[in-house]
C-alpha cells in the first residue's frame, strides 16, 4: 500500500531537491515548503534514505485522523494499529506540533500519543535508539509520520574531522547541481576547510550512494525486511570516472583533515588536497570546470572588515586564474560576494544554516 513520503530540505531549497528527486526515478514529485512529497511504498522510503543527496530526513505517513480536544485524541491514539510499524522492543519518542486547531497544546498531545502508544501498544517511551513518531495537528486533523532517517541525512559517517563552520553535506549536494554540475567535470575549491565540495562531487562522479555506510531508523520498524534492503544496497554499483577533484587550504589541520575524510568516503583516490593560500592558485591543467568555495562570512569566524580584502583578492584571482571555469560562492553577506568584482548572475534564495541565511552566488564561464 502506498502512502505520503516527505523528504524535507532547508527552506529555499524545495526546487532543487525536487529536481534530484525526479532525477532519481521517484515519482510524481511535488515542491512544498520545506521539502518535497513523493509516494511509495517501504521501498522507497529505504531508497530515499539511501540514494537522495540533497534531504535532511525521509518522513512516513502513517495514518491521520480527526480530534477535536485531548480525550478524543487519546481514544483514538489507542485505536491507531501501531503494530503495523512500530516494534513493541523499540523505544518511541512522540513530538507534535499544533496549527489553527482546537488542540493547541503541543506538549499535551504529544504525551497523549506516547502514553496511548506505550500502554496499549507496549513499546516504552524515549531512551537511546528511539524512533521519533512525529504528529501535525492541523485544522483538527492529526497526521501521523515516523522519521525513517534517525541520524540526519547529512551524517554519512565519512566526516569524522570538520573545521570551525562546516557546511553540511546535503547542502553542498544542492549547491553543487545548482551550479549545473553533474558529476562530468572537475571541481575546485580554494579554501575547503573539511573537504565537503570536492569529496560530494568526487563520490557523485563515482556514483556513490550517500547512505552505503550508515544505519537507518527504518531499520528498527516493523516493515523492515533485511534481505531486500541488503539487495537493494548491494545493487548499486559505483562506476569509474576520469575527473578528477582538488581542495587547498591556508591550514595545515584541515589540510590533513579532509584528506582523512575523503579516505574514509572511498575518494582518496580522486581528490587531492594541498595546503596553499587563495593568493596561489593557479589554474589546473585540462578541461575548465567549477570552483566552489564556502569562505568566511565574518558573522561567526573572522573580522568581516579584514574579510573585504580576502574576497577581493580569491575574485581576482579567479578571473587571472580561472578563465572559462564557472564559480560558485555560498555567503551570508552579499556585500561581500561583491567584494569579489565578479560577475555574479542573480544570486539564489537565502537558505538557513547553521544559525544564519547563507546565500548562492553563480557565474557564467569566465
Amino acid at each position: 500500500m502506498d502512502f505520503a513520503i516527505f523528504l524535507a530540505t532547508a527552506p529555499g531549497l524545495e526546487a532543487a531537491l525536487a529536481e534530484e528527486v525526479a532525477e532519481l526515478g521517484f515519482g510524481p514529485v511535488s515542491a512544498v515548503p520545506g521539502g518535497v512529497e513523493i509516494t511509495g511504498g517501504w521501498p522507497e522510503v529505504w531508497r530515499a534514505n539511501l540514494t537522495v543527496r540533497g534531504a535532511n530526513r525521509v518522513l512516513a505517513r502513517i495514518g491521520e485522523f480527526r480530534a477535536m480536544h485531548l480525550a478524543q485524541l487519546d481514544k483514538r491514539a489507542r485505536k491507531f494499529d501501531w503494530g503495523s510499524v512500530l516494534r513493541p522492543d523499540v523505544p518511541v519518542k512522540v513530538e507534535a506540533a499544533c496549527r489553527r486547531s482546537k488542540i493547541y497544546h503541543a506538549g499535551a498531545a504529544s504525551q497523549r500519543i506516547a502514553r496511548a502508544i506505550t500502554e496499549t501498544f507496549g513499546a516504552p517511551e524515549g531512551g537511546e535508539g528511539a524512533v521519533r513518531v512525529m504528529a501535525r495537528i492541523d485544522d483538527d486533523l492529526v497526521s501521523l509520520s515516523v522519521d525513517t532517517s534517525g541520524e540526519p541525512l547529512h551524517r554519512r559517517g565519512h566526516k569524522l574531522a570538520t573545521g570551525k563552520a562546516p557546511l553540511r553535506e546535503t547542502l553542498a549536494a544542492l549547491f553543487l547541481r545548482q551550479c549545473g554540475y553533474d558529476g562530468t567535470e572537475p571541481v575546485l575549491d580554494p579554501m575547503c576547510g573539511s573537504g565537503t565540495f570536492p569529496i560530494e562531487a568526487a563520490e557523485i562522479a563515482a556514483g556513490l550512494a550517500p547512505g552505503r555506510d550508515r544505519r537507518f531508523a527504518f531499520e528498527d520498524l516493523a516493515t523492515f525486511d533485511a534481505p531486500a534492503w541488503q539487495a537493494m544496497r548491494g545493487g548499486i554499483a559505483p562506476g569509474e570516472t576520469g575527473v578528477r577533484f582538488a581542495g587547498f587550504d591556508r591550514d595545515a589541520g584541515a589540510v590533513r583533515m579532509a584528506a582523512e575524510n575523503a579516505a574514509r568516503a572511498g575518494v582518496a583516490g580522486l581528490v587531492s588536497f594541498a595546503c596553499q593560500p587563495v593568493s596561489a592558485l593557479t589554474r589546473p591543467a585540462g578541461a575548465p570546470g567549477l570552483v566552489m568555495v564556502n569562505p568566511p562570512y565574518g558573522a561567526r569566524i573572522g573580522n568581516r572588515k579584514l574579510l573585504f580584502g580576502l574576497y577581493g583578492s580569491l575574485g581576482e584571482v579567479l578571473r587571472r586564474e580561472m578563465r572559462g571555469w564557472r564559480v560558485g560562492l555560498v555567503t551570508s553577506d552579499g556585500g561581500l560576494a561583491r567584494a569579489t568584482g565578479l560577475p555574479f548572475l542573480p544570486p539564489g534564495p537565502p537558505v538557513a544554516h547553521g544559525g544564519l541565511k547563507v546565500t548562492l552566488w553563480r557565474t557564467d564561464p569566465l
